[in-house]
């Protein structure tokens, strides 16, 4: 495995546990780190988070892990006792939610063929 994805990997562990157990902000309580991906000169990283809730309230945890980045950041440092900890963005992972789309999608697809065969049957 290569250095930055090793460093992703200890990065979204490290994260997680800051964003879930050290930060006492409300908005980040249905926060979830999924991904983090490194660029090749670890010196940035984004951070890749699935909220629930509703688009504000998705805002609304997205500018609070931003304003809380620094903080973050410096924890991450610490706790991996690195040198030099990469600049967070923090992004929001939609995987997930296209997953669930494209569900969604299908089930009317089959829904649909299924009225169509009924009614072709008769």
């Amino acid at each position: 495995m290569r250095r930055p994805e090793r460093l992703a990997e200890a990065l979204r562990e490290e994260i997680t546990e800051i964003v879930g157990f050290e930060l006492d902000d409300p908005r980040l309580i249905s926060v979830t780190v999924t991904d983090v991906r490194v660029s090749d000169n670890l010196h940035d990283a984004r951070v890749f988070v699935l909220v629930e809730g509703s688009e504000s309230q998705i805002k609304e945890a997205l500018q609070a892990l931003q304003h809380a980045a620094t903080f973050i950041r410096q924890q991450v440092a610490l706790g991996l006792n690195l040198r030099h900890a990469p600049i967070l963005n923090f992004v929001r992972d939609t995987v997930e939610e296209n997953a669930a789309r494209v569900g969604e999608l299908l089930q009317e697809i089959n829904l649909t063929e299924g009225a169509e065969a009924e009614d072709a049957g008769k």
